[in-house]
């Protein structure tokens, strides 16, 4: 995943203990904004953004293949032999079961009977998809259909993402904040409030060399956070 930095721009306003952002391009305003409640407790208020992208981690490839015989039998067994094969050859590969399936479909025309199948491999790894792809089209040739594989995204890889990318924008206004209290005189305390307020996904682009690519997602989030401050203890103790 890639995560890019967020740019702070801040000016002081002559009237009171508001500090402004300048606008973040793309992002929006920000305020930040030190108070001192009834309590006499200070804080300061800020957002942070943050943006992350993430490339496919999964692929689908499909091999499909048909024939025609004169009786069912003879169709079946000859489709049966095609797909052992194919599967063996998954299994030297260390394909896992639950990672592919396998869809047959028989009908009769012009006194034949056709069989369809199609085996259908969801791939992690891509090093391992590309070396199966190359061994079924050395061996079977032209008797099959080996597609361009298909790219896409996990719930696991989304929801890494989405966690990763709110993190991030979490940690840029702590950032912000300890900065900002610094100029201040103060020391950033604990946070008090922590409220994400945009969440974004969009298309990426796409990743890698000459060949296949890669399609990547990219997000973003904006929180709004509220730390505590303290003043900084300015004595210092003999030894």
């Amino acid at each position: 995943m890639a995560i890019s930095p967020s740019r702070v721009f801040a000016a002081l306003l002559p009237a009171g203990d508001i500090y402004r952002d300048e606008n973040e391009p793309g992002m929006g305003g920000h305020t930040v904004t030190v108070q001192r409640t009834q309590n006499s407790a200070r804080e300061v208020q800020v957002t942070g953004s943050a943006e992350v992208s993430c490339p496919a981690d999964r692929a689908t490839v499909s091999v499909s293949f048909k024939n025609s015989k004169e009786s069912v039998n003879d169709v079946t067994n000859s489709i049966s032999r095609r797909v052992e094969y194919i599967l063996q050859t998954l299994r030297q590969h260390h394909v896992k079961g639950e990672e592919l399936t396998v869809t047959r479909h028989i009908y009769r025309a012009d006194d034949l009977y056709h069989m369809e199948a199609l085996v259908m491999v969801v791939f992690s790894d891509f090093g391992q998809m590309e070396r199966v792809c190359i061994v079924l089209l050395e061996k079977l040739d032209k008797s099959v259909c080996v597609s361009t594989p298909h790219f896409y995204h996990s719930e696991e890889c989304l929801g890494l993402l989405r966690r990763s990318v709110c993190v991030a924008a979490v940690e840029n206004a702590r950032l912000k904040a300890s900065e900002m209290s610094s100029m201040l005189g103060q020391t950033l305390g604990h946070p008090l409030l922590v409220r994400e307020e945009e969440a974004t996904e969009r298309d990426g682009g796409r990743e890698g060399g000459e060949g296949v690519h890669r399609p990547s997602i990219s997000a973003t989030s904006r929180v709004f956070v509220t730390f505590n401050l303290r003043h900084k203890d300015r004595t210092r103790k003999k030894i």
